[in-house]
């Protein structure tokens, strides 16, 4: 090879002349990568249409999340106008409840779908019990807010023991909903007893409660004894167990009726 190389003429390693350098190099170029391409971007009109889908969807959702909330807060107020004035007497539908639903009153909290069905079934367990008759009556239903419904009642009764009249006292029940319409909060407050002159606002249950009890000529009576204080321990001791058995209410109504 070091021999051939010298000896080469000048004029084989020179191109043709007929042949253009550029047909040559040709194949040296086709493997070369194409020019680079410029992506031009959507023309505007489908970039509207695809923003009009969006848009639609969005707003398709939040008009069905508002149907669910007012469907469900009709539901909510026309089941307590019925459950209300018969919780004495029956079971409520719970189905407008949260399962985490609070009740609160001015001395107590409880928390949860199991104890708040455990306070009304103890409301009607004790107050079958300790009262002749035993009755609440629906003076008001209004909403101050969307996501609030106020019920104004009065509770009346007449114990079972002879030397105690017949007595009542009003209450407001505040029921708060979430953004679905279901009720996770109840309140119970404004309390006053319900005497023949203007009505007395009572800073607590137990306040109304002893209130309500009046003068015996028997020495031994006390307040502790009054059937609307033993109503209202009876209920809160009933909650505060942790394992509680109350007969049926068919039972109930049977023994005391």
């Amino acid at each position: 090879m070091a021999y051939i190389l010298p000896n080469l003429s000048p004029t084989l390693l020179q191109p043709p002349k007929d042949r253009p350098l550029s047909t040559i190099a040709a194949p040296l170029s086709s493997h070369a990568p194409p020019p680079h391409t410029k992506l031009e971007p959507p023309p505007p009109h489908a970039l509207a249409q695809v923003n009009r889908t969006t848009g639609a969807n969005d707003n398709k959702q939040q008009h069905d999340h508002r149907n669910d909330f007012y469907v469900n807060l009709g539901l909510a107020v026309r089941t307590l106008r019925e459950d209300m004035p018969s919780i004495f007497t029956k079971d409520l539908n719970y189905d407008i409840y949260r399962d985490d639903v609070t009740f609160i009153d001015p001395l107590n909290t409880f928390s949860g779908i199991e104890k708040y069905r455990l306070i009304f079934l103890a409301l009607r367990f004790h107050g079958r019990i300790l009262f002749r008759e035993i009755s609440l009556d629906v003076l008001r239903i209004w909403q101050p807010s969307e996501n609030m419904i106020l019920i104004r009642w009065n509770l009346r009764g007449i114990p079972r023991v002879p030397w105690e009249a017949k007595g009542e006292f009003q209450g407001t029940s505040r029921y708060k909903l979430d953004r679905n319409g279901k009720i996770y909060e109840h309140k119970v407050d404004n309390l006053a007893f319900n005497l023949p002159q203007t009505l007395r606002p009572a800073a607590s249950v137990l306040d109304l409660v002893a209130a309500s009890c009046p003068a015996t000529p028997n020495p031994t009576f006390s307040y502790e004894s009054c059937s609307w204080l033993e109503f209202y321990k009876a209920v809160r001791d009933t909650l505060d167990q942790e394992e509680v058995v109350i007969p049926q209410d068919c039972l109930i109504y049977g023994w005391y009726t």
